[in-house]
């Protein structure tokens, strides 16, 4: 499986709690003064990703706005080599 590169604003959404990617997000807007976050899930991990920016806007950040959202799909080869599409979700969030 090939990775393409992030850049350092990306948050690259797993398995964890939402909270978890809340906080990375908060680190990244208020500590480092980065302009906007890039939140980017794929598959089951989509809704995470969602539920993140949600907490992010309307319980932590009440300046934070979101910017663009892009839903795409993506071809993976797996494990055993079988190509494979996915769904694909990237999130800019950015304050106000």
């Amino acid at each position: 499986m090939s990775v393409e590169p992030h850049r350092p604003n990306t948050i690259l959404v797993g398995r964890k709690p939402p909270i978890n990617y809340v906080m990375a997000a908060l680190k990244l807007l208020n500590e480092e003064g980065v302009e906007e976050v890039v939140i980017k899930a794929r598959g089951r991990n989509i809704c995470t990703a969602v539920e993140a920016v949600e907490m992010l806007k309307n319980l932590f950040l009440k300046n934070a706005e979101v910017k663009e959202v892009n839903i795409y799909r993506e071809e993976l080869v797996d494990d055993q080599g079988r190509q494979r599409s996915v769904t694909a979700i990237e999130i800019v969030v950015s304050k106000k």
